[in-house]
């Protein structure tokens, strides 16, 4: 089949490729609560969408930072250096592997004749690291990430910029995600999508 002809999978990065549950042990080792890492990431993607619906933008960690700086200072009793601990939880992305999953599928898929990208509202530099570490990045033709396009999924901008680097219509890509938000923008912007459900029991049929 020709390159151009074969299907084009656009994959999520954070949680869906890569697990975050190791910085929950980043923010114990600052003296913060492990569990308080759902809503340090909610709030990241909430501030990531708010300023693309205002026309602005900012970087994935910078805003990591900032927003866990201000989680830390609003802890009972929290006394430490609320910066350096931001820093030092942040930095985990950086170590951060692949579910289990994830190596068996994406060779799968890759062997079975798809196109593999990835896009992401954080940082195609620490997806290159994380494929690198899992022996994936040989399976992706181009790691995307949300500053090309200047724009945080689930603007619709931000997916025709992945596949028009990609070189096919909308309609010819899908992207998998374990976001049900990054699902429906995604389907907006007229790509197919394929759902992972990390984290939530299996369907019984």
């Amino acid at each position: 089949m020709p390159h151009h002809a074969r299907p084009v999978l656009v994959f999520d990065v954070n949680e869906t490729l890569s697990d975050l549950s190791p910085l929950r042990t980043r923010l114990e080792e600052t003296g913060a609560p492990g569990d308080l890492l759902p809503a340090w990431f909610a709030g990241v993607l909430r501030d990531g969408f708010a300023l693309t619906v205002a026309g602005a933008y900012a970087d994935f960690a910078d805003l990591a930072r900032s927003g866990l700086h201000r989680l830390l200072l609003a802890q009972p009793g929290w006394s430490a250096d609320a910066r350096e601990a931001a820093r030092h939880v942040v930095e985990g992305f950086q170590e951060l592997t692949v579910h289990p999953d994830v190596s068996d599928g994406v060779r799968a898929l890759r062997d079975t004749g798809f196109r593999l990208l990835t896009m992401t509202n954080g940082s195609a530099a620490l997806t290159a690291r994380l494929l690198g570490r899992a022996g994936l990045a040989d399976c992706f033709e181009a790691l995307l990430d949300v500053g090309g396009p200047r724009c945080w999924k689930p603007a619709p901008a931000a997916y025709h910029y992945a596949v028009r680097h990609a070189g096919v219509a909308p309609e010819q890509a899908a992207l998998v995600a374990a976001h049900p938000w990054d699902i429906d923008g995604a389907r907006r912007a007229g790509l197919a999508a394929a759902w992972i459900r990390r984290g939530a029991p299996p369907i019984r049929r």
